[in-house]
């Protein structure tokens, strides 16, 4: 609840700090701030010991994983505005507001990593994705900004109809809002509940960006302004597969034989069609675009699994995935072409850049030594233990192996391609050691991923 309550406050915080501060500048120290705050709050909560004690009538569960995610959100909401803040401030002249979307996206992660009623799922998405439909098209004056804008609006509010008549169906075939009361007693699936199932399966695919409900997110995360492209797909993209495994592990654990096929299919897809349509991009933005998707198809394993390994790799995947990711889209921003070519020679004239970024490229791909690493040895895992369908954990190795030749693209470019003049603009030394520390970071939890998992038995 700490978290829930203190970035909404604060979101509203940032939209006066804009009229208060007459140095726009200033803006970002009060949203690292707030980010600081809300890690504070969240495990001072962790530790029992909550500001806010609100009834919420069981509609709400603060659980040990929902509070462990909220801190790997927040964390990397941080790394990502100690590294993007400024970026975030030239976007346009009204960066406090964006800032403020922020927070409001982030009272929204809180939200879904801890409900226990479909109608708080619901709240929780849309308070998620409003914000970001906002964010999308903020580069008022672009006009793929403006499409990205539009399309993801259009795409969203179709899912969101899809979902609002699922959870309609789960009702009328329960009688209850709530997510443990769907399917008491495991009763054979009904043709309503099968169908609301099924709704709620498709519309969850939609938000994560799953096959072959993906085709929005290409043109969405190519067009947003690259700085806002980094926090969908990390923080926002990890929030939403959260709720995805809340619910059908708690609504419809019971049931996992009946649908569990159908997540393969979704799993098999999303692996497939993100890792062969990364193969073929030009546009280091796009090609992450595309592998967003396939390490969605990673990440839907813990669904298929629904075990606790499957809870244990996507919490380490969530912090894995986002650090990397973030800290690969802030060198991204820093470049002059988006283009692989534009990267060659880097190492030459940013070694800073170009060494941090091959730790974030190699995490992505799963080498060893990084935090990647583990995060898809714990998703295969958890795939393994249900001791079924074992083409799919094949498709997973497969799909891994394949995502090495498109990120090591981008490595061969910057270490063994020259270029006459410096690809990069310039940095500060405080945005290099940023970068180093989130490499460190990388690092040490792929060294040491039990500094994280081990928080699970607090």
């Amino acid at each position: 609840m700490n978290a829930i309550i203190i970035s909404a406050i604060w979101g509203v915080v940032m939209m006066y700090s804009g009229i208060v501060l007459k140095n726009k500048s200033s803006v970002k120290y009060v949203a690292i701030a707030g980010v600081i705050a809300l890690l504070i709050a969240n495990g001072l909560e962790f530790m029992g010991s909550p500001f806010f004690q609100i009834e919420t009538r069981g509609m709400l569960v603060f659980t040990t994983f929902g509070m462990l995610f909220n801190a790997v959100a927040f964390t990397a909401t941080l790394i990502y505005f100690l590294l993007s803040a400024s970026d975030i401030d030239q976007v346009g002249k009204n960066g406090s507001d964006y800032f403020a979307l922020i927070f409001f996206v982030l009272c929204g992660v809180s939200i879904v990593s801890a409900f226990q009623s479909l109608l708080f799922l619901f709240i929780g998405v849309e308070i998620i994705s409003i914000p970001l439909y906002i964010l999308a098209g903020s580069d008022k004056r672009n006009l793929k900004s403006n499409e990205a804008a539009l399309k993801y609006f259009l795409m969203g509010s179709f899912s969101t109809g899809l979902m609002l008549m699922g959870i309609a169906l789960l009702y009328g075939s329960s009688g209850t809002f709530f997510v443990d009361g769907l399917n008491i007693g495991g009763v054979a699936i009904t043709p309503l509940m099968g169908l609301g199932l099924i709704l709620m399966m498709v519309s969850m695919a939609f938000k994560v960006s799953a096959a072959p409900f993906h085709f929005w997110t290409p043109d969405v995360y190519d067009g947003s302004p690259t700085v806002f492209t980094s926090f969908m797909a990390t923080v926002v993209k990890a929030a939403v597969f959260v709720a995805f495994l809340r619910l059908f592990e708690n609504g419809f654990g019971k049931l996992h034989a009946s649908w569990q096929l159908s997540a393969a299919v979704i799993t098999a897809l999303t692996l497939i069609v993100g890792n062969f349509t990364a193969v073929f991009q030009q546009s280091v933005k796009r090609m992450l675009a595309y592998s967003s998707i396939a390490q969605a198809g990673f990440m839907m394993l813990a669904v298929f699994a629904l075990n606790t390994t499957a809870k244990q790799g996507l919490l380490l995947y969530g912090a894995a995935y986002s650090v990397a990711t973030i800290g690969l889209f802030a060198i991204l921003m820093k470049m002059k072409d988006f283009t692989f070519d534009g990267f060659n020679g880097l190492v030459k004239h940013e070694p800073v850049l170009a060494i941090t970024g091959a730790v974030f490229l190699l995490s992505l791909t799963g080498v060893p030594l990084t935090a990647g690493f583990f995060s898809k040895y714990y998703m295969l895992m958890a795939a393994l233990r249900t001791g079924q369908m074992f083409w799919l954990v094949i498709i997973g190795v497969l799909g891994a192996a394949i995502s090495a030749y498109y990120y090591f693209r981008v490595i061969q470019s910057m270490f063994f391609k020259s270029a006459d003049e410096n690809p990069a603009i310039a940095v500060s030394g405080g945005f290099r050691l940023m970068l180093v520390v989130t490499a460190a970071l990388v690092i040490l939890l792929g060294i040491k991923p039990g500094l994280l998992l081990g928080l699970l038995n607090y």
